[in-house]
């Protein structure tokens, strides 16, 4: 599984994630309750003070947050001008759930071969294994490698009540949006 321990993103991001659970597959209901934390949200407040070297990572930061809370709004003002490949992801994931299945399809290949991948597709073996009564991660044994357009068509069948278990497909996007998160965090701060 992911190593997602989020005390280590500091008490902002802390507090933001502390209750969110399970990660939504489409568009979902905005959690109000957070609207004040996001907006007060900036670089300095994300990272709480300390020395950001990747200005656009932490823009994704900001995105993903917003992202976790069922804005997608905000979140796609904000992914849309980061100019980079994983700016694209977080785009691609947005668009994902909106549902504009075709759209999200175009960002990630705009993604390309993104760092994350190899993790993602790791713990996604990990995830299937743990249910192993799902036809539907045969998704992943028919690839060798994490397929981002492969799972754009699993959500877009477990959201239009087709043969996938939805259940599966928030554990693979939790995993994914953790890895991201992570990814984006310590790029940000150059660790």
């Amino acid at each position: 599984m992911v190593d997602f321990e989020i005390e280590r993103y500091g008490p902002i991001c802390e507090a933001l994630l502390t209750a969110v659970q399970p990660a939504d597959l489409g568009p979902g209901k905005p959690h109000g309750d957070c609207r004040d934390q996001l907006e007060k949200l900036d670089s300095a407040t994300v990272f709480s003070g300390q020395s950001i070297v990747d200005r656009d990572m932490a823009a994704c930061c900001e995105s993903g947050l917003w992202l976790r809370h069922n804005y997608l709004d905000e979140s796609h003002h904000i992914s849309q001008q980061i100019p980079t490949p994983t700016g694209s992801y977080w785009h691609a994931i947005m668009h994902r759930r909106e549902p504009d299945f075709s759209n999200a399809k175009y960002w990630f290949r705009k993604v390309g071969e993104h760092s994350i991948f190899a993790s993602l597709y790791e713990a996604t073996g990990h995830i299937v294994a743990a249910q192993p009564e799902d036809p539907a991660g045969s998704f992943l044994a028919e690839h060798d490698r994490w397929n981002p357009a492969a799972f754009v068509d699993e959500c877009e069948a477990a959201t239009g009540g087709g043969s996938t278990d939805t259940s599966l497909c928030q554990a693979i996007a939790m995993a994914e949006w953790q890895l991201l998160f992570d990814y984006c965090f310590r790029a940000a701060l150059g660790l």
